[in-house]
């Protein structure tokens, strides 16, 4: 009996666990689309489509420019929550020298870059000169929030990594409060248009960087004491962290390139389509909300497991966030089936867009059961900082992915290009699933060899 309640006493130890990393992040993803809206209502009540529309052009540039370096959040995560199972504050420490180390050097090229970055990225987008001129003022102030953002990434993953999620959604809820309320100040009062917009989110971001790095300092054992800043110093330390930043990058630009080669055929279908498709898409990013929050959840138990090499933590921290993120694809599920339409007219007036939707609702209801256990695999990889993995499966899913949605888009149109993301996610759990033994095995066998390895 003993015996059998300590299991439930342990099973409920994980649950525990997982929605105390889960959730605060899922409660920080909602911060997003809270600024965003402001944002687009702040540059919507300007006088002239030329301001809504180079806001929306320069966030984009913005969004995917800083979406390409979110691996230093992920690395610094795997490397942090690895530090933490051995016990050590000391490589705690190092561990985020040595990333915001490399988080300055990405923002100080982009801040260097800047021009270049913006010349090419309206190149691209080819808006009218109006447009243009709108997103180049917002572009050219918030481009200074490059060492804010980067330097928050980096906190984010140590917090993360250290399981203290609540702490990175304070601080998230900090820049988002901050961002709003220098909106209606800058907009409304100070009459800044545009380029208070801009510099509302860069003071933000450097509030944020300010109360993370005060929260650190008392989240990190010893925070307040001297830091090893020999570490930062220490460049053969660094080749393990560029390996698994490079794999990242990488496994993330292909990623990115898979999705827009979706939207590149949705477009050649027609307009109406390409509206539906991005109507549609919206659905996985609400999805993601809830899905991401067991992905990282697992990235930090994982991480901590596999820097005390104990393969049996590693096994139950995988199993219990895996159920309940299972849990939560189901939920999504039913919420699109049951709400789906509801959704779709309250994102898009247009009824001829509307329809073409509703024809295409069903592969995205049972798209977060598709994509959820790449979602689970690659939190289990990052909190292991098998970057390798990682880039490799990618790149096999890719290889697939390519000529399925080429071969199902001539076949079957856009029914087969929501059939090829389908592909895609199975892909990618898949090319990982058969890593995910040779993972656990090298937790036993490096535990033997090494039992406190460094990082």
């Amino acid at each position: 009996m003993a015996q059998g309640g300590a299991t439930e006493l342990s099973r409920a130890h994980w649950h525990r666990r997982v929605w105390k990393i889960a959730l605060p992040i899922m409660l920080s993803n909602l911060t997003l689309p809270i600024v965003g809206a402001v944002d687009t209502a702040m540059a919507g009540h300007l006088p002239g489509p030329e301001y809504l529309g180079g806001v929306g052009v320069a966030v984009l540039i913005f969004s995917l420019t800083f979406f390409t370096f979110n691996f230093l959040r992920l690395s610094t995560t795997g490397y942090t929550a690895q530090a933490l199972g051995r016990g050590d504050p000391g490589e705690l420490k190092s561990v985020a020298l040595r990333a915001a180390v490399l988080a300055l050097a990405v923002a100080l090229a982009l801040v260097v870059l800047q021009q270049p970055i913006l010349w090419l990225s309206l190149t691209l987008v080819e808006a009218s000169p109006e447009v243009s001129a709108q997103a180049a003022l917002y572009f050219d102030i918030r481009i200074w929030s490059a060492p804010a953002v980067m330097g928050n990434f980096v906190i984010m993953g140590v917090l993360i990594g250290m399981q203290k999620a609540s702490h990175a959604l304070a601080i998230q809820i900090v820049i988002a409060a901050t961002n709003v309320a220098l909106d209606l100040l800058f907009v409304l009062e100070f009459g800044w248009d545009v380029p208070g917009l801009a510099a509302a989110t860069v003071a933000a971001d450097y509030l944020g960087l300010i109360v993370g790095i005060v929260v650190l300092l008392f989240v990190i054992p010893g925070g307040r004491t001297a830091w090893p800043l020999a570490a930062a110093r220490q460049l053969a330390a660094y080749r393990p962290l560029l390996a698994l930043n490079r794999d990242l990058l990488i496994r993330t630009s292909i990623l990115s390139l898979a999705f827009a080669f979706f939207v590149s055929l949705s477009a050649r279908i027609g307009d109406v389509t390409l509206a539906a498709n991005e109507v549609l898409m919206m659905f996985l990013t609400f999805a993601s909300f809830a899905l991401d929050g067991f992905a990282n959840a697992c990235e930090a138990i994982v991480g901590e497991a596999y820097g005390k090499r104990d393969r049996r933590a590693l096994r139950q921290a995988v199993g219990v966030s895996t159920i309940w993120a299972g849990l939560a694809a189901a939920l999504c599920c039913l919420v699109f089936a049951l709400f789906g339409e509801l959704i779709i007219n309250g994102m898009t007036d247009v009824e001829e867009v509307r329809e073409t939707a509703r024809v295409y609702l069903p592969y995205v209801v049972l798209m977060p059961l598709a994509g959820v256990w790449s979602f689970q695999l690659d939190g289990i990889f990052i909190g292991a900082t098998r970057g390798r993995d990682l880039r490799n499966a990618m790149l096999i899913s890719v290889v697939i992915f390519l000529p399925v949605i080429i071969g199902l888009w001539y076949a079957l149109g856009n029914h087969g290009l929501w059939l090829a993301l389908h592909v895609l996610f199975v892909a990618r759990a898949l090319t990982l699933w058969v890593r995910y033994p040779r993972l656990v095995a090298d937790v036993e066998s490096q535990a033997m060899c090494d039992p406190k390895p460094p990082i």
